[in-house]
């Protein structure tokens, strides 16, 4: 006879997480740190690059999130949507539908309002804009509500007849209690630390699973409005959406793990600030970039160059992939290669651009150290 699994919420002492603090707090005083570092990167920054590194990023997690779940959203209509809400100005507009708008005015409220409590209602009402039709898929669900219903709530993989029960959350009778008692948990001051309250909330929402669907993304918004508080802004400067996405199978796994194990959930939190930690790595080296870069146009402000030739530069500095040919140069500028090899050439005499000093079939280019790079 096989033996019924046991899930975390079924402990005794549920929900009295433990951890090892000998491990957990050394990984938070890193990210204080590498936190502080981004900080004076970004006031380091002008008005309008600032506001376009929130831009990038905030698209980055709405896309990321929703990439996690298996969707696939328009990155052109998020971050129009997101310019809009924020008030930023934006050469690019492109119309975004209502499930788009849906999930963007999450994610905004969630960043602008994150000292805000966090209640049932505001819950419900996201849950309401990420399901603006009333239905997931083809299925109806319950919308702007807990779950409803006797049916178990199963995390399941597999063809059907063949499927692999993962987790099965509590009952939809004991979830009005259960969130009760998470929602009074986050806005308490009894974990003060908002990066680690962030990890142990997002298992914890994840665990009860309180809606007929998108349980994952809140539990990554309830995510962005903690570090949010943490940061001490109303701005989101990195993704730790995209990094789960890196380690997506990771992310899935240690999940499964903790709702079968015992209330120790070190495991958990030193991966989750582990993606917090790399998150905010990429968000330094893409400013250091965008440093770099206004560092070179400052120093080359009389340079004379054309549309392709600024175009080309900029896409060096913001990490082109691969080696930059004459033939790439035409296909992304969409010109000749006589005009491409011109372009580049100029930028040869001008001491711009010098010929990559690896042999290979192609000639390559890269950008001349002749410049200041190091911010």
């Amino acid at each position: 006879m096989t033996k019924k699994a046991v899930y975390i919420w079924q402990q005794r002492e549920w929900p009295n997480f433990v951890w090892n603090n000998k491990i957990v707090n050394p990984i938070l005083y890193a990210i204080e740190s590498k936190q502080q570092h981004l900080a004076g990167m970004l006031l380091a920054l002008g008005i309008n690059i600032r506001q376009s590194t929130i831009l990038d990023s905030m698209t980055e997690d709405v896309l990321r999130s929703s990439e996690i779940e298996g969707e696939l959203l328009n990155r052109d209509s998020v971050r129009s949507s997101i310019a809009r809400h924020l008030g930023i100005q934006t050469t690019s507009f492109s119309k975004s539908d209502h499930y788009t708008e849906g999930i963007v005015q999450v994610q905004v409220d969630a960043m602008k309002n994150c000292e805000q409590t966090l209640t049932k209602t505001r819950l419900c009402n996201w849950h309401a804009a990420l399901f603006p039709t009333g239905r997931s898929g083809m299925y109806k669900i319950t919308v702007a509500n807990w779950r409803q219903g006797e049916d178990p709530m199963l995390v399941v993989s597999g063809a059907m007849g063949k499927e692999k029960i993962h987790y099965e959350a509590p009952p939809s009778n004991i979830v009005p209690q259960e969130m009760k008692q998470l929602l009074r948990w986050i806005n308490s001051s009894k974990v003060k630390n908002n990066l680690l309250k962030a990890a142990i909330a997002h298992l914890w929402f994840v665990m009860v699973h309180p809606f007929d669907d998108g349980n994952g993304r809140l539990a990554r918004i309830i995510t962005d409005m903690l570090i949010a508080r943490h940061d001490g802004t109303q701005r989101q400067y990195y993704s730790v959406s995209a990094e789960i996405l890196k380690n997506r199978k990771q992310y899935y796994s240690l999940l499964e793990k903790a709702s079968h194990t015992n209330l120790d959930i070190t495991e958990w939190i030193v991966w989750f600030l582990e993606c917090v930690a790399s998150a905010i790595s990429v968000s330094e080296n893409k400013l250091a970039n965008v440093l770099q870069k206004t560092e070179f146009w400052n120093f080359h402000a009389d340079l004379s160059c054309n549309e392709r030739q600024q175009k080309m530069i900029n896409r060096l500095f913001d990490g082109f992939e691969g080696p930059l040919t004459s033939s790439k140069w035409a296909k992304i500028c969409k010109c000749s290669p006589d005009t491409a090899l011109r372009d580049i050439n100029d930028l040869l005499d001008k001491g711009i651009l010098e010929k990559a000093p690896t042999g290979g079939r192609s000639t390559h280019y890269t950008l001349k150290d002749s410049h200041p790079k190091n911010i």
